[in-house]
């Protein structure tokens, strides 16, 4: 006769500031979650309630208070190595049928309660911790750039992005212009404003790692009322820059357990085949190449064609969307990750994904998707 454990502990993950382990208690499989900051616990509880009602979420057992933070015991739904999240549907050679299925009924949830809850709100009610608050006075914002100059490439562009409204840039053979500083102070200034926004019932930060396959919603800190552009803005840019690119590079822990992860990056990352500077026309010449694997594409066109063009039709309609979204779009290039911090080939990309986003021709539904491959125009 087989002994069943009364307690097994499985490997302890961490993700940002907190901590994830599995459990298993008496053959029930449960997964506690470790966060040391207050407030951020209490969002977490009030925001599994508020999803809870509209979404598929796994069952929050207990939450207690503890030395140095406070644990929170949630049901664990089903996973394994290269299993039970969106990830792993996007970590494969080309789209299933899976994936396809998974889309559909991820947008498809997401645009009935977006219309069902969807209403004009003043920005103080609105979830305010991937934007508002990295764009305030003490903010990301502040912490990565205030004060601080840096090379757009060492080795490749020598020049501070201080001055990089003195050069005209010419990415892929088109021209564009960015004022690093007046583009700061636009982003603040944009998203400091009173003005009310389009905001409805989402969780906020929507990953592919805080989506469970079969469908569910992990991750609760953001979930409540969230600007509508801004859950756009998330997943567009983290399906086809941060997931599949800019994570497994940056912080590879997140994805211990989904090791497929680093095997797609070289069909997720950007190569620049040209980096030079003109001096005598002040231009800087980028030449690069954008890669998105196809399970990623696939992703990305079903989002826009099943649920960015359909709430747009609604709630914004005749509306210039390229516009509505750029600001959001914006701070997440800006605000994920110090662009400082990262390679220069990399912050190069980046600058020039930035450019792009600021054009007056940014288009997002090829911005999102690769121009070898592009999605159908909105």
């Amino acid at each position: 006769m087989t002994v069943r454990p009364l307690l097994r502990v499985g490997p302890v993950r961490r993700f940002t500031r907190n901590l994830l382990c599995p459990v298993d208690l008496l053959g029930r499989p449960l997964l506690l979650k470790y966060t040391r900051d207050p407030a951020e616990a209490r969002q977490e509880i009030r925001g599994h309630a508020r999803l809870a009602r509209h979404y598929r979420v796994p069952a929050l057992h207990t939450h207690l208070r503890v030395p140095g933070g406070h644990l929170l015991t949630y049901e664990r739904l089903p996973c394994g190595t290269d299993q039970g999240l969106l990830l792993d549907l996007l970590n494969t050679g080309e789209p299933s049928s899976a994936l396809h299925d998974y889309m559909d009924k991820l947008t498809t949830t997401y645009r009935d309660v977006i219309l069902t809850t969807a209403r004009p709100t003043d920005p103080t009610h609105v979830i305010q911790k991937l934007y508002g608050d990295r764009s305030a006075p003490g903010g990301r914002l502040d912490t990565y750039y205030a004060g601080r100059d840096f090379l757009v490439a060492d080795g490749l562009v020598d020049i501070p992005v201080s001055r990089l409204g003195t050069y005209t840039l010419n990415i892929n053979g088109r021209r564009h212009h960015v004022d690093w500083a007046a583009t700061l102070r636009w982003l603040r200034a944009h998203l400091a404003s009173t003005e009310p926004v389009w905001a409805a019932l989402t969780q906020g930060d929507p990953t592919d790692v805080n989506l469970a396959h079969p469908l569910a919603w992990f991750d609760y800190d953001t979930a409540g009322m969230n600007s509508i552009l801004g859950e756009f803005a998330n997943f567009l840019w983290y399906a086809s820059a941060l997931g599949g690119w800019l994570v497994p590079t940056y912080n590879p822990a997140a994805f211990a357990d989904h090791p497929a992860t680093f095997n797609r990056v070289p069909a997720n990352s950007p190569e620049i085949r040209r980096a030079d500077v003109d001096h005598a026309t002040s231009t800087i010449h980028i030449d690069y190449a954008p890669r998105l694997s196809a399970p990623r594409r696939a992703a990305v066109t079903a989002y826009w064609d099943r649920l960015v063009r359909p709430v747009a039709e609604r709630l914004w309609p005749g509306a210039d969307l390229p516009n509505l979204l750029r600001p959001y779009l914006a701070m997440r290039v800006l605000g994920v990750y110090n662009l400082a911090d990262l390679a220069p080939k990399v912050r190069l990309v980046l600058l020039a994904r930035l450019a792009e986003a600021m054009s007056p021709a940014f288009d997002p539904a090829t911005y999102f998707c690769p121009l070898e491959s592009p999605c159908p125009a909105p």
